[in-house]
């Protein structure tokens, strides 16, 4: 009995998904809701689970086809009636001539190769009759024609007989000079379309300011031990920026609001994205109603954030709304940037590595660990006297954090 693998719903406003990659090969043993297939919308990565055990048979969808909601991806065999019998092959095989016939498929027998096999075939220009096929029946595989291609590189030209004008358009290529190319994952496709959107819409501007972190570090230092033991997880630098946010947006409105068509929505609360790095890409996850949470708090739902994204867990939920967001380029060594606000979000927070430099303190040159800051704002929504104030808020009270204390 054969049970179809459908796609599951995949959330709101969400009705189409790639096929990232089958994680299961036809013939494998199944158990019920083991991951057999990863799905790409353009928000995250989905993993589809077995609806039952058994033994995996076709695919119907392939990997990079686009297929909607409900759409069958492929079936689960029972697995008492296919263990006697042998798994059968995968649609990514398609059936061509053997190895022992030289002549290459032309016309309607060119059609019988699979989708990724004839893509395969015309990005590396190979002759698939040249090449003998490993899959059942001495079917051509993808696999096949990535073989052939790199043999290909790697044997050497046949040199020249007679000397031969350079083209006009395009030079030969150099050995040892490879290209490669790779489809846009639907996420990424939607991250490049997002970001060329809000620069196309938005009236960006950016406002910078520098921070003296002596005081946040001081108290990290001082309380990092007994906070981790109290809490569970360590007392980072996002909480502090995050709970000197919401004196800011707070105080300044604007910034924690959007414009939907003609109108300006405002917010009694905040939502902040918090940029994280994730295996495909950037994403930006919600920590909600951080106006009421603790430090502690703050901090595990970041870090719960954190490892669901590098596990590729994050679901949709995870990442609808948010009124602000906060960008820490720092991690990775950067120490200025103008950051791209989130639409339909209206301002994003950037931070930067922290180093040390000489700055004047009571008239003297000291030495402070010293961190660029950056606000990337709607002019449209956002006038520029409210965004440096918002953003001398947050310096305000990262220098001086007893004002996150006291709500000053």
């Amino acid at each position: 009995m054969s049970i179809e693998v459908k796609v599951p719903t995949l959330g709101e406003s969400v009705s189409e998904a790639t096929v990232g990659q089958w994680l299961k090969k036809p013939g494998e043993a199944v158990a019920l809701d083991e991951p057999i297939c990863s799905l790409e919308t353009d928000k995250v990565a989905v993993d589809v689970p077995a609806p039952a055990a058994g033994v995996m048979g076709n695919y119907i969808a392939q990997e990079g086809d686009t297929v909607s909601v409900g759409a069958p991806l492929g079936t689960i065999e029972d697995g008492v009636a296919a263990a006697g019998a042998q798994a059968p092959a995968p649609r990514t095989e398609a059936p061509v001539a053997p190895a022992s016939d030289s002549a290459a498929p032309k016309g309607d027998d060119a059609a019988v190769l699979s989708p990724a096999v004839r893509r395969a075939v015309l990005e590396h220009g190979i002759d698939p009759s040249s090449v003998k096929g490993t899959g059942k029946d001495g079917r051509l595989t993808k696999e096949d024609v990535l073989a052939a291609a790199q043999a290909k590189q790697a044997s050497p030209a046949p040199a020249a007989t007679a000397p031969v004008a350079a083209p006009a358009v395009a030079a030969a290529p150099v050995a040892g000079r490879n290209e490669e190319r790779v489809k846009m994952t639907r996420l990424r496709q939607t991250i490049a379309k997002r970001l060329k959107s809000a620069q196309e819409q938005a009236a960006l501007l950016t406002t910078f300011n520098d921070v003296d972190m002596s005081a946040v570090m001081e108290a990290r230092h001082k309380y990092k031990d007994v906070f981790e033991k109290k809490h569970g997880v360590k007392l980072g630098l996002m909480s502090f920026f995050a709970k000197a946010s919401v004196l800011a947006l707070k105080d300044i409105p604007a910034v924690n609001a959007q414009i939907q068509g003609d109108e300006i929505v405002y917010h009694d609360y905040v939502d902040i994205s918090v940029a994280v790095s994730a295996p495909n890409g950037l994403v930006v996850p919600v920590v909600r109603d951080v106006d009421k949470m603790s430090f502690a708090q703050i901090e595990k739902a970041i870090a719960e954030y954190g490892k669901k994204a590098r596990e590729g867990a994050l679901t949709m939920a995870d990442m609808a709304g948010g009124t602000f967001t906060i960008s820490n380029g720092g991690v990775f060594g950067g120490l200025m940037s103008t950051p791209i606000i989130n639409p339909p979000q209206s301002a994003v927070l950037g931070l930067h590595r922290i180093e040390d430099r000489p700055v004047v303190r009571n008239g003297e040159i000291v030495i402070r660990p010293m961190m660029y800051i950056a606000l990337s704002y709607d002019h449209r929504l956002i006038d520029g006297r409210e965004a440096v104030t918002a953003l001398k808020t947050i310096k305000e009270a990262i220098e001086d954090p007893t004002r996150l204390l006291i709500d000053m």
